[in-house]
């Protein structure tokens, strides 16, 4: 705030990312799937991954046996899958989210999801 400037951390860890970013992006294959305030994010997650992502972090106020994980495997870049990159990882995929690529909506204010469930 002092200086005006902004930094972009790049992480696998949403826990990390709570803790440094006013706001995050949460990406898939290449593609954003959401982006929110740090807050909204985890508190009112929209995409079906980033919904997976927070259930896989542990909580220690709410110890589970185990993590849940995310079916299927990572896409291959070379030959990322057409549509939604997620699509075949989701368990409410569509058939248009074979074929169209969402784009970036506000859903709420300053929240934007990539997804065709919105």
């Amino acid at each position: 705030d002092k200086i005006d400037a902004s930094t972009l951390i790049i992480t696998h860890d949403l826990s990390v990312a709570a803790e440094v970013a006013d706001r995050i992006a949460v990406m898939y294959g290449g593609n954003v799937a959401e982006i929110a305030s740090t807050r909204e994010l985890f508190e009112n997650p929209m995409h079906p991954y980033t919904k997976m992502l927070l259930k896989a972090i542990p909580n220690i106020s709410r110890p589970v046996e185990r993590l849940e994980s995310i079916p299927g495997t990572v896409p291959e870049m070379i030959n990322p899958p057409t549509g939604c990159r997620f699509h075949p990882r989701c368990k409410f995929a569509k058939k248009v989210c074979a074929s169209e690529v969402p784009r970036l909506k506000e859903v709420r204010e300053n929240h934007e999801v990539a997804c065709h469930l919105y």
